[in-house]
């Protein structure tokens, strides 16, 4: 019999998140112990009817054995689009594990954009053999657009869509749609093409639906269309939403044949991989690093930069041991000297970091790039004088040496004034160079920081006080 617990339990479904948004444990528990006793019916009864992004967010808070198991053990049942909000880590394993007539099958179901995000990454002779699966004409699709360079338009476009010639009305227009079955789940707009597919034009979905039926749908297309090449990368695609507020966008090819449609839900999802991108990349992290990653495989990755790193910071120190004497006849200096340094390291990373940024946007360019360097360094000079009489006064205070407030005034100027100009150079000559500023600038300018404050602090430090 099954106590009060258990008929609770089996009445009332256990809800999937708590109040912080978090996947409960008691539920991910519950679905672990389906998986184990192989209980597809009370699988589907839990899973069955969750999101993609709530099932992705489960997949992801189960063990890794368990994971391609519930796939088999859901199978018809599966949504596959789920696998497109987990870590690529955590896909690529679960793929590996699973048959590939059960990846055809469930690709099969998947719009073509998401069908090529889960396919791309895969080995080519396992993108063979999964698309050798598929009917002819959904693998001829898809095999073109892996065709694409990464990170372009045609990686993310859909190419389901509704396109009709410019002769049709409305009401045939409205019949088409009503008859055929594999319209796209969800569109804003339709297309109007001649008859070699060639893009004349968009009508939105609104419009059309309040036209009467005789009325040609030629007179509807809207002037303003904003085509995307197939070949241009997602980011400029990212910016021409964001720049005319759109909300679907046609592709097209060098000659202007409509193959895609691009929504805004795949912007999204480009704006924020790009931003995380350049999270990581500014932290000297791997772009590809993931959570699910293993120790080894991101101990690896952050090697480098933290060697890179060292041997800057061995640049840094050699400085101070221009200066030993000097350190030892006032010990003070040690003392205060990394506050310089520190500072100035801070200054620049904000400044270094609105600067990557707007390169990035392409807010940044060589026709305000002169007017952005006056005026970071017009901030830094005004920092730097605001610390200067802050640090100054405490200084002067902690050891009662009035000189020294001078000494480490004068050098907060100087070092917040190197953060200014170094945080925004940096990024700019690498950028000029075609490096990726998000991914070198910051230890470089750290650099700049530590060598110009250490200098300059016991440099003024030892004419100050008549040290040589």
């Amino acid at each position: 019999m099954l106590d009060e617990k258990d008929m609770t339990e089996a009445v009332m479904p256990l809800a999937l998140r708590d109040e912080d948004g978090s996947v409960r444990e008691d539920f991910v528990e519950r679905v672990a112990q389906a998986i184990e006793k192989g209980d597809a019916a009370a699988l589907r009864e839990l899973v069955g009817d969750l999101h993609e992004a709530d099932a992705g967010d489960l997949i992801e808070a189960l063990d890794p054995e368990l994971r391609p198991r519930l796939i088999e053990l859901m199978g018809h049942d599966f949504d596959f689009s789920a696998l497109t909000q987990v870590d690529d880590a955590v896909r690529e394993e679960i793929l590996e594990e699973l048959p590939s007539e059960a990846v055809a099958e469930g690709v099969r179901e998947l719009d073509s954009d998401d069908a090529v995000f889960i396919l791309e990454d895969l080995p080519k002779d396992e993108q063979t053999e999964i698309l050798e699966q598929l009917p002819a004409s959904e693998r001829v699709t898809l095999a073109r657009s892996l065709l694409y360079p990464e990170n372009s338009a045609g990686r993310i476009m859909q190419t389901e869509f509704i396109a009709v010639p410019p002769a049709w009305t409305v009401g045939q227009v409205i019949d088409h749609m009503r008859e055929t079955a594999d319209l796209p789940e969800r569109f804003w707009e339709l297309y109007v093409v001649d008859p070699d597919q060639r893009l004349k034009g968009a009508v939105a979905l609104d419009r059309l639906l309040r036209t009467k039926r005789p009325v040609p749908i030629e007179q509807l297309v809207e002037d303003e269309l904003r085509p995307v090449e197939v070949t241009e990368d997602r980011e400029d695609v990212a910016r021409t939403f964001e720049r005319y507020d759109l909300v679907a966008a046609p592709v097209v090819d060098e000659s202007n044949r409509l193959v895609g449609v691009i929504t805004f839900d795949d912007i999204v999802d480009v704006i924020e991989e790009e931003a995380e991108e350049d999270i990581k990349a500014l932290g000297g992290v791997r772009r590809e690093e993931e959570l699910s990653d293993p120790v080894w495989v991101i101990a690896r990755g952050r090697f480098n930069w933290l060697l890179v790193n060292l041997a800057t910071a061995f640049l840094a120190s050699s400085v101070l041991g221009l200066f030993e004497g000097e350190l030892q006849k006032m010990v003070a200096l040690a003392v205060l000297a990394p506050i310089v340094a520190s500072q100035g390291g801070n200054a620049a990373t904000q400044t270094m970091t609105v600067a990557v940024r707007a390169l990035a946007t392409r807010e940044l360019s060589r026709a305000n790039a002169g007017r952005i360097i006056v005026r970071e360094v017009l901030v830094g000079l005004l920092n730097g004088l605001a610390f200067a009489v802050i640090t100054g006064v405490a200084a002067a205070a902690w050891f009662k040496v009035p000189d020294l407030g001078v000494v480490i005034g004068l050098a907060m100027i100087v070092n917040l004034l190197a953060a200014a100009l170094g945080g925004i150079l940096v990024p700019l000559v690498l950028h000029r160079f075609e490096a990726d500023p998000a991914v070198s600038s910051g230890v470089f300018v750290t650099t700049v920081t530590d060598v110009v404050g250490f200098f300059s602090f016991l440099g003024i430090a030892t004419l100050w006080f008549g040290f040589k």
